[in-house]
């Protein structure tokens, strides 16, 4: 009985320091998960569930923040780019017609980023990942699906420090290709404020499928970034990635 006491103590511990309103959002819409959200300095940060804010998890379409960097870089694509569609039907309506690389990433267009990665190539996008110190920087052998079921792995605490290196323009990528994808991840914008952010859905075969909505605001209160991860069963939790994050936000006083 005794070994149970500091098991039991330690337990409550990891309790006491999760933040108490982000436990209430997750516990109101009943779901499991976690979420991070930290000032640019860094001297400020709520989390929710710190164990799981830590676990390398696949980063699904978050990688096109990265990814779209990487090809723009590559010269595959450009602003004004028209990528044609192959005519093969997907799950995703809005994936079956032409698209623009705006439209690519914000309607999550596997096929077209799987189509800059077979020009990119495994060897290239090993060394951007090293560059950029992003996740675990391992690929493995699927060009197309690495970032999908594949070995590519990251964290929400990786995804902050990524985020940060993205707005402080610290990544070695042109400076006119960083304020392009800025411009793309602006997701919602009111009188005060301008969120810049991207969603994604990880389903790989036989295991947990989770969701993402990582990303930034830019308020009179300051700059902070947030990273959100869902346990999602099904599709059902989606809409909750966008909802529980904007939620916490607007409680912490960060969004008006």
């Amino acid at each position: 009985m005794r070994w149970l006491l500091p098991l039991l103590f330690w337990s409550l511990s990891l309790l006491a320091n999760d933040d108490a309103t982000l436990a209430k959002l997750f516990d109101d819409f009943g779901v499991k998960g976690t979420m991070v959200i930290e000032s640019l300095d860094g001297k400020e940060s709520f989390v929710y569930n710190e164990k799981r804010a830590k676990m390398p998890l696949l980063p699904a379409s978050t990688f096109k923040i990265p990814n779209t960097l990487i090809a723009l870089e590559e010269g595959v694509v450009n602003e004004k780019s028209l990528i044609v569609w192959d005519k093969v039907k997907r799950s995703v309506p809005a994936w079956n017609q032409d698209q623009t690389l705006e439209s690519a990433f914000k309607t999550s267009c596997v096929w077209c980023y799987q189509k800059f990665a077979r020009h990119i190539g495994l060897e290239k996008y090993d060394n951007y990942l090293k560059k950029t110190h992003y996740g675990n920087e391992k690929t493995g052998n699927d060009v197309e699906r690495f970032w999908l079921d594949g070995k590519l792995r990251i964290s929400a605490y990786e995804q902050i420090a990524f985020l940060k290196k993205l707005y402080r323009n610290e990544l070695p990528f042109r400076r006119s290709d960083i304020d392009l994808l800025k411009k793309m991840m602006i997701d919602e914008q009111g009188e005060d404020f301008v969120i810049h952010a991207k969603t994604g859905w990880a389903v790989p075969k036989n295991t947990e499928h989770h969701g993402w909505y990582v990303g930034y605001v830019e308020s009179s209160k300051g700059v902070y970034f947030f990273a959100t991860n869902l346990l999602t069963p099904s599709s059902d939790e989606l809409p909750l990635r966008k909802r529980i994050t904007l939620d916490a936000l607007r409680y912490k006083k960060l969004l008006e």
